[in-house]
């Protein structure tokens, strides 16, 4: 007897098992594993169907820059996982951060962001957006008196990450959001870091949500790929007409691997987040770091609020050591586990240097007012065995 799954509630279901089987589409081969549609194109049964699907009247496909199955199922997974409306898979983290905020702005609007960025996000802010006319102003996320002076009537748009990249300050959403409500403006939440099994932004009242599912969802260095989760009305009125003319579109192969990757997301990034904080609090009683940043610490400015908002710590630890560059370098040299990469997310344990790496182009003031030190080092906790993870730590950093 064939089963009728017409009636089956995917919103109900557990957080695990939207993860698993949130918008399975199978074909009519009956796979187990969800299909890989690699075309380009699609075919129409008559003239007027195509007219129809071009018109909007039709919800078939009509070429792979607007959408496909294997795309659609990535999608409608993330979608569940995050309680979002809506959601538009693209190329890349990146595109999903552009695409969102480029897609609402205009020359002579306003944009508020947390100066503590990812360098590329921090680049579109401060450099591409201007480009176009439109005005931007960072502020110290820490510091609510800073948002309510910058967010004013004229602010069209505000944008954080939390935790910021590298430095792991924590931004209080809900209070952000109730300021950039009050003056009408689109709150968008960069929360890769947390990813969707630690923090949900939308709870606290944020309208767009962007992911690099590179990262975390992916987990394995293998695709490129982002998120931009929405409303309906956001998607269609203004993300939509914007990504599909613009084309940062993402790759049917790509959008399956993240699929999979979502399987065991939950997994990993609760192994991986307890490995971190076991990690981390061993890190602050080691001769020669002189700070360690883990949202969940006791010693973290911000961990009351960061355990009010993030159901764990998160996989990133950084963390600084006497000596500078110079001694930076050096225990990265040493390091005979733990690999040198600007990756993160991933299941192997991954390390690089913010100063010389990620955060490079944005010079030294802009560093420095992120706090972002020659001696840093940022940590991306994989799924090794904790003992030999602060083995290897310990030995490069005691040997350097």
């Amino acid at each position: 007897m064939k089963k009728d799954r017409r009636h089956v509630s995917p919103a109900r279901w557990g957080e695990a098992t939207k993860l698993v089987r949130g918008g399975l589409d199978r074909s009519p081969h009956g796979e187990t594993s969800e299909a890989l549609f690699i075309n380009s194109g699609f075919v129409y049964d008559e003239p007027e169907t195509a007219e129809r699907r071009f018109a909007g009247e039709d919800d078939g496909y009509v070429y792979g820059r607007y959408g496909n199955p294997t795309v659609t199922m990535f999608e409608e997974r993330l979608k569940l996982l995050e309680g979002a409306e809506a959601c538009y898979a693209v190329a890349s983290g990146m595109s999903a951060v552009f695409g969102a905020l480029a897609c609402q702005l205009k020359a002579g609007d306003r944009l508020v962001a947390s100066q503590a960025l990812f360098g590329s996000c921090y680049q579109i802010v401060t450099s591409i957006l201007p480009r176009f006319g439109i005005r931007t102003e960072l502020v110290d996320g820490k510091d609510l008196d800073a948002w309510r002076k910058a967010i004013t009537a004229d602010t069209k748009c505000v944008f954080l990450e939390t935790p910021s990249n590298p430095t792991l300050e924590v931004i209080d959403l809900a209070a952000v959001v109730e300021m950039a409500r009050r003056v009408g403006a689109t709150v968008v939440v960069d929360n890769i870091f947390a990813t969707p099994i630690l923090q949900k932004p939308l709870t606290y009242g944020a309208d767009v949500i962007v992911y690099s599912g590179t990262k975390h969802i992916d987990g394995q260095g293998r695709v490129l790929g982002g998120a931009i989760l929405s409303t309906r009305k956001f998607k269609e009125e203004l993300l939509k007409p914007f990504l599909r003319h613009t084309g940062p579109s993402i790759s049917p192969f790509n959008a399956w691997v993240l699929l999979k990757g979502l399987e065991t997301l939950k997994l990993r990034v609760l192994h991986q987040s307890r490995e971190a904080q076991t990690i981390a609090a061993a890190l602050e009683g080691l001769p020669g770091v002189t700070r360690v940043i883990y949202p969940h610490l006791d010693s973290h400015p911000q961990a009351a609020l960061s355990r009010a908002q993030m159901a764990a710590g998160g996989t990133m630890v950084t963390f600084e050591v006497a000596g500078g560059k110079t001694r930076a370098f050096d225990v990265l040299r040493r390091l005979e586990l733990i690999d040198i990469s600007n990756n993160l997310g991933d299941a192997k344990s991954l390390i690089t240097h913010p100063a010389s790496t990620t955060h490079r182009n944005i010079g030294a003031e802009a560093r420095a007012r992120m706090g972002i030190t020659d001696g840093m080092l940022r940590l991306s906790v994989g799924l090794e065995d904790t003992a030999d993870l602060l083995a290897d730590l310990r030995s490069a950093i005691e040997a350097s």
